[in-house]
């Protein structure tokens, strides 16, 4: 098991760090040029920037039972057909059993924005949303575990 993360727009990196220091797990960044990370535990993957081109270096790393950061429901379907998991830095867990109707929201939505519709974004980001997501993960993290062994 490996956790890998869609780093660009990622919030919650130094979580994802300490958690895989904790359970010493490989973890993986995945970011374009345009942003200039650093880890003192973890793999940074630089891909170029041309669209897509760190989702596709995320869905060739994933492999069964890894985990996956990420805000992007598209990506997310795709690590799950490869039967890794998937979390949104918001906590949000993607299972095969929502991940249709997520993306079903986001093709309306775009919809609705190409008919000059006005669409409320996502709420301010919190504290609460850190904790959310510190505890998701972590329970993700230990049914892997429990599921691998």
């Amino acid at each position: 098991m490996k956790i890998i993360v869609d780093a660009d727009a990622c919030p919650v990196k130094q979580i994802i760090e300490d958690i895989s220091i904790n359970y010493k797990i490989k973890l993986v960044f995945v970011s374009n040029p345009n942003h200039i990370l650093s880890s003192n535990w973890g793999d940074i993957i630089t891909v170029d920037s041309e669209n897509q081109s760190a989702d596709i270096a995320i869905v060739n790393l994933a492999t069964e039972n890894d985990i996956v950061v990420t805000q992007d429901y598209g990506l997310a379907s795709m690590v799950l057909a490869k039967k890794a998991m998937a979390i949104s830095p918001g906590g949000r867990v993607y299972t095969i059993d929502n991940i249709d109707g997520l993306l079903m929201q986001r093709f309306l939505n775009g919809r609705a924005r190409q008919a000059r519709e006005r669409i409320k974004g996502p709420a301010k980001r919190n504290k609460k949303d850190d904790i959310r997501f510190e505890k998701n993960f972590s329970a993700l993290i230990l049914d892997n575990m429990n599921k691998i062994k």
